[in-house]
Formats: C-alpha cells, structure tokens, sequence
C-alpha cells in the first residue's frame, strides 16, 4: 500500500478506477483508505468485471452474460466426442471459484442451443444423445472435500496472494472424472477446461449495453468524487449506483431457486434439493 500510495502522489493521481472482481475493488479500497489516512484525497471508483457474476451485491458483473454463451459455444464442439466411445464420461470443467452461477448459464445457453437444431435419430444425431447428461462442473465444486483428501495423505495445498486456493493445482475436473469414472463403468474419461476460452472473447451485445451504462454512471461519479464500486444494488431494488466499498464481498452462492434453472433442470431430468439439503 505504501508504495502504491507514493507513486500515486508523485503522478499526481486523483482519480482510480478498477476493473475486476472483488479482490482487485476491496484492495483498491483499502488503497484509498490508507491514502486518506496520509492526508491524500483518492476517489474510487470500481467496475465489477468477472465472469463468475458472484460479487455482492451487484445483479450481474461485466462479462458473465458473454462468458456463458462461450460456454455453449464450446460445448457444441466438444460434446460431439461422445460418440467416439459408446462408454465415454466427458466433464466440462467451467470457471467460478465460489459460485456456480456460470455452469448454470452456461448450461441454460448450450440446452436452448439445441433446440434450434434440426435431429436425425435415424443415425444416432437426437437431442437427448447431445443433451447435457455429460457433466458441467463449476471448477470450485468439491474443493474442500478434494483439498482434505490431499492434506491427509501429506500433500501441500498451493494458495495465490489473496490466499485462495490455486484450482489448477486442485484439479476438481480429474478429481470428479476418477470418482464418476467408476460408478459407470466408463471406457474413456475427457477433462474439458474452457476458462480461458469463454473470458477471453468479445463482449457480446449484451454485455455492452450493461458497460455503456455502468461506464457512464462512473465518469459521473468520478467527477462527483464518490467512491464505490458500480453496480445493481440487489439489496436496493436493483438500482445502478456506486456501492460502498464495505459491503462489496465476493463468493456469492448462485440461487438455484430461480424459475429459469428450475425448469432447465426439469428438462433434462434432474431434481434440485431445496436449499440446506
């Protein structure tokens, strides 16, 4: 922070405006706060910009809408392996630490791609075949379980800087292939990672209405000197304003009550245990 506040001084900066998830807004935060304790004024102004979409308490982050169409995207190409090997598992290991709210989207975009598609059962090309019976899989689901399992065989849990856990060294795609695997007698297993596929691509047209509109709102704030992070306040009847760094959080769970994954979920066939079972 000391650093980071005496170049800023010497450059003359007055204004900052970050663009990432909650660990680069909350940082910045305290930035600006250790500057205001040194007697230098620092107005900040953040934009939520993470595909996971699990920061509290903004509806929805920049990139998250784009992100699960390339999620589809992605699947299209890699779902169509299965019909190499009749006993074939394949997992789609989808980005979201915290939060599944990705691999639901994600899911819900690649489903209603296949209703638009013309099928020939006659050879094998049906819907249900394509469907999403292979597994999509939120890259932080089950790492508690995964990182006990390591550390009770004597193993060494890598953290980033933030002190979360490394995932690429976790591993829950292999972990859950080695578990499913088993119980179903599969002859080949494929681990499918599109991270860096779906948040690296072009804002689609959503995504740059919803930038246009935060964007604007934080020049205006910048401007003002008011700092916060800008977002739809879900704890204020969805308004966009600039949020107050203390209660900006990460982590937010996905709500698997909302009546669109619901009946996803009812299309395929699965059943969602009510919340706290």
């Amino acid at each position: 922070l000391q650093k980071a506040a005496e170049q800023l001084r010497a450059d003359g900066v007055d204004v900052l405006h970050t663009i990432g998830g909650d660990d680069t807004n909350t940082t910045a935060a305290d930035l600006a706060a250790y500057l205001e304790e040194h007697d230098y004024h620092l107005t900040v102004v953040g934009l939520p910009k993470t595909i996971d979409n699990d920061v509290v308490p903004i509806r929805q982050s920049l990139g998250a809408w784009t992100a699960a169409e390339e999620v589809s995207e992605y699947s299209q190409n890699v779902i169509g392996e299965h019909r190499s090997n009749p006993r074939m598992l394949i997992i789609h290991e989808i980005m979201g630490r915290h939060c599944g709210w990705l691999t639901a989207a994600g899911s819900k975009c690649y489903h209603d791609w296949l209703k638009t598609q013309e099928w020939v059962p006659s050879i094998g090309l049906s819907q249900e075949r394509w469907d999403i019976h292979a597994i999509f899989l939120s890259e932080g689901a089950g790492v508690p379980e995964i990182i006990a399992e390591i550390e009770a065989a004597g193993g060494e849990v890598q953290r980033d800087p933030f002190g979360h856990v490394k995932l690429d060294t976790i591993n829950p795609g292999q972990w859950f292939a080695k578990q499913f695997a088993e119980k179903i007698d599969a002859e080949k297993v494929m681990v499918q990672k599109s991270g860096y596929f779906s948040r690296s691509s072009r804002a689609n047209a959503d995504d740059l209405r919803l930038i246009k509109s935060m964007t604007d709102l934080a020049v205006e704030c910048a401007f003002k000197g008011e700092s916060g992070v800008i977002g739809h306040d879900e704890e204020d009847g969805d308004r966009l304003k600039a949020i107050p760094f203390p209660r900006i959080a990460g982590g937010k769970p996905f709500d698997i009550s909302q009546p669109w994954f619901l009946e996803m979920m009812a299309e395929i066939g699965q059943t969602v245990e009510p919340a706290g079972e």
